[in-house]
């Protein structure tokens, strides 16, 4: 065995097999079942499930059939809204009911790992909103339970889906920007207040929101090598619809620094303590939340990674800024659980990938680890990159 392997090499060679081994596990599941739709059970049915649910409904390759939720109301509410057939307080239930093929988690943050974990035992494939897991080694542990069970398993964000990443990707490939050398990201609002959990331990601002900057930059500039990071509570106390006042214990304001090699540092910032008079949704926005900047240009992602708008573009062979890539088409943030059925449904691979996923959860814990002692923090996990 040669010692010497390049990290490029190992990488390459090690995704291109895992990802063969499971494409193969697709297409044999979309043989071997030989249906069109794959049906979905979502369990969380508050906020998220509202933008979710409508569009897993207009799928042509899934068919709904369980909606779950501890406060028993909002799974019924939801699933006559959505005319899913069968509705659970508890997720042992909803596995005990009609089969079905694809977990869809939309619950709290803090209990995606242990849901994950349940659904994959059951025999289920798993679409888990952010975060994945709450820490790289219960994500790590998924992944490789997926393996062993022969099932897949995927996390959001979807942001390598939109056009104008596509447009950002293939221009850094083509040398549009010349040598590459650094990013800046920044993701924030005032931060929510209709539930507790992104305030407590196991929540914050890094899983709720930086993680879509993070997943967009390490996507356009490759896998992060170390991370250094600060962290901070501005708010200590926060009033939130469900549990009234309570105590910040996660971050709610982050700066992190990530080393993606050959000389490319970025640079993400969230926070719930962002005044935006575009609202959280940013719309109207014209100004870049995301910037690379190279030797022969710039570029701006014009809105959120999650909502894109554009992409404006200086080169020095054109000095005045373009806007390209306007119309995200039907792109949209909450497309991901519905990319997936698809498919599932078609034995294909999606650009979406778990490794993706795992590696900014472990951004995530190293920049907590770094805004605790100081440190830089070596990042182990990889990606398959490029991704477009």
């Amino acid at each position: 065995m040669d010692t010497n392997i390049s990290r490029k090499k190992f990488l390459e060679n090690t995704t291109m097999a895992a990802v063969a081994m499971l494409l193969k596990s697709a297409q044999g599941f979309a043989t071997e079942t030989q249906q069109k739709k794959i049906r979905i059970g979502v369990i969380g049915c508050g906020s998220v499930s509202t933008q979710y649910l409508p569009h897993l409904e207009k799928s042509p390759y899934v068919e709904l059939i369980s909606a779950c939720d501890i406060i028993p109301d909002r799974a019924k509410k939801q699933a006559a809204k959505h005319k899913i057939p069968n509705h659970y307080p508890h997720i042992d239930q909803m596995m005990r009911g009609p089969n079905f093929d694809l977990l869809v988690n939309l619950t709290d943050m803090q209990e995606h790992g242990r849901l994950n974990k349940q659904a994959l035992l059951a025999g289920k494939h798993v679409w888990s909103e952010k975060p994945m897991a709450n820490t790289y080694k219960e994500g790590k542990a998924l992944l490789d339970l997926s393996r062993e069970k022969k099932l897949r398993l995927w996390g959001a964000p979807a942001v390598v889906n939109s056009p104008q990443f596509a447009f950002m990707a293939k221009s850094i490939r083509e040398g549009k920007l010349g040598q590459v050398s650094s990013a800046h990201a920044h993701y924030g609002h005032t931060g929510p207040t209709w539930s507790a959990f992104f305030y407590e331990k196991g929540g914050g601002s890094l899983p709720d929101l930086g993680v879509y900057n993070l997943a967009t930059l390490t996507g356009l500039l490759g896998p992060a090598k170390s991370v250094m990071a600060m962290t901070s509570i501005v708010t200590p106390e926060r009033t939130v619809d469900n549990k009234g006042k309570i105590k910040v214990d996660a971050e709610d304001n982050a700066m992190v620094l990530m080393d993606h090699g050959n000389g490319v540092i970025s640079h993400v910032q969230c926070g719930f303590n962002y005044f935006d008079p575009f609202g959280h949704e940013g719309k109207g926005q014209e100004k870049p939340s995301i910037t690379i900047w190279g030797t022969h240009g710039n570029m701006g992602l014009v809105g959120y990674d999650w909502a894109p708008s554009g992409v404006d573009l200086v080169t020095h062979q054109n000095e005045k800024s373009q806007r390209f890539v306007p119309d995200p088409g039907g792109y949209v943030w909450q497309e991901g659980a519905s990319v997936i059925a698809q498919s599932l449904s078609k034995g294909t691979e999606p650009l979406i990938a778990v490794e993706h996923a795992l590696h900014v959860l472990e951004i995530i814990e190293a920049a907590r680890e770094s805004g605790n002692n100081g440190k830089k923090i070596k990042i182990e996990s990889v990606f398959k990159y490029p991704i477009v």
